[in-house]
């Protein structure tokens, strides 16, 4: 019998040595300069929103993500999950994997808050680039060349536009609609609708708008995906939706008459939400990762804290009503840990689009559950820390604040919850994985 290896791949750690070395002798000092400290501490939300311009991210505190970026990109990590093609290293020994980008995601988080990794959003030396996947997957070699060097070079930005104002995880029920138009001589589309919480409007160039163009509200079939320009006439963001933490670039967006060339459309025609896909898992499973290095942060801070902190006499942590939330929590922690990887792995041993059938309750048992833990380990760690924790001079309520967003956004833990269930007990046709007539069965 195989003895399973669950250790850091040699490889893996050299990466994050030499990122760890990048991030002290480069972005720490930035951080530290022109009193660029303030997005960071008590003064963190106050510095980074323009109160006066609908609560949008400040320019200056823009330029500065953008600048650690460029560096992260010179010094060669940055682009680290991306294909050679593109800069990256991916299927080199591994490297940009599934489970180097989990662990890497998981060992920023658990670094606390910085230039270095900030997922407010989704901001990090090494990135993460869904637009692109969508578009590897998906797009015509002139869409590749256009959109993904476009992103890559920063001339490119792609908003996603699925969310509408009536309709959230019942997307095969949306309301925008496209409709066959031909303008002199060339096929297209014209779109009328509207989406919501379309993040990164305020600095957007294009935008991927989902439309039915076929069948019937319900039906899986007959969304399409389309790449529509920004600047479109008839694109406008209605308004900047103000939220939990702040600044917000979460816009509400109105299409009125807009039309669309068949060459921008991504993907098949009316498999949009296979598109959709196509960074689904990908992405859940990347940001499981980091909300389990935030949650293992906040355990991290509050033992430290316990122990320093002593009231009475005796250090905190000599009580058991300290002790065991913490130990319960840390024990959640190592155990995550290892399904992420595990799920990390068996992602890298198959077809991107055989993992949505074999292991997508896995997926999403990952990231339902390590939302959960990372919401409560920073809920923990205000308590354990008492006024100090309230306060804004720590970063958990920070934490909470951020991370209680993907219990909804990242496909609400109800949703993905049904989707266990529907592996768990054969919903839509699925075998049951504890079907005990079904040889192949999962036990």
């Amino acid at each position: 019998m195989s003895t399973m290896n669950f250790s850091v791949p040699p490889e893996l750690q050299d990466f994050i040595d030499r990122l760890d070395k990048f991030i002290d002798e480069k972005i720490t000092p930035l951080q530290k300069s022109d009193d660029n400290e303030r997005f960071f501490d008590h003064r963190r939300e106050h510095s980074r929103t323009d109160w006066d311009n609908g609560g949008l991210p400040r320019a200056d505190w823009e330029q500065l993500l953008a600048k650690s970026r460029r560096m992260a990109d010179e010094a060669g990590f940055f682009r680290l999950s991306l294909p050679k093609q593109y800069g990256g290293q991916n299927s080199e020994d591994g490297r940009g994997s599934n489970l180097w980008m989990a662990v890497i995601r998981e060992h920023l988080a658990a670094k606390g808050l910085g230039l270095f990794n900030d997922l407010q959003n989704e901001h990090s030396m090494v990135g993460n680039f869904p637009t692109v996947v969508m578009l590897q997957h998906y797009g015509t070699d002139a869409q590749k060349e256009r959109y993904i060097r476009g992103t890559l070079e920063g001339k490119v930005r792609i908003t996603f536009g699925l969310t509408e104002p009536g309709h959230g995880s019942d997307a095969t029920h949306m309301a925008t609609r496209g409709t066959p138009e031909t303008r002199n001589g060339v096929k297209g589309w014209l779109l009328n609708g509207a989406k919501r919480w379309q993040t990164g409007m305020h600095a957007a160039s294009h935008c991927f708008i989902f439309a039915r163009t076929q069948g019937q509200d319900g039906s899986q079939r007959g969304i399409s995906c389309f790449i529509v320009d920004r600047n479109d006439p008839g694109v406008k963001a209605e308004s900047y939706e103000w939220t939990l933490n702040m600044p917000t670039d979460h816009a509400t967006v109105s299409i009125k008459n807009v039309w669309v060339p068949e060459s921008d459309v991504l993907g098949d025609l009316h498999n949009g939400l296979g598109v959709a896909q196509a960074f689904v898992h990908e992405n859940r499973i990347r940001q499981a990762a980091s909300s389990l290095g935030a949650a293992v942060y906040c355990v991290q801070e509050s033992v430290e804290y316990a122990n320093r902190r002593a009231p009475f006499g005796n250090p905190l942590s000599h009580n058991q009503g300290i002790q065991f939330p913490l130990v319960e929590l840390a024990t959640q922690c190592e155990m995550l840990r290892q399904l992420i990887r595990k799920t990390a792995v068996e992602m890298d041993s198959m077809p991107h689009v055989e993992v949505e059938k074999r292991i997508g309750d896995k997926v999403s048992m990952c990231n339902y559950w390590a939302n959960r833990l990372c919401c409560q380990a920073a809920d923990r760690a205000i308590q354990v820390h008492g006024g100090n924790g309230y306060s804004r001079h720590f970063p958990f309520e920070h934490i909470w604040r951020h991370h209680r967003r993907y219990r909804i956004t990242e496909g609400s833990e109800e949703i993905q919850m049904r989707k266990v269930a529907a592996y768990l007990f054969g919903f839509g046709g699925r075998k049951s994985l504890y079907d005990a007539t079904n040889v192949d069965a999962k036990l």
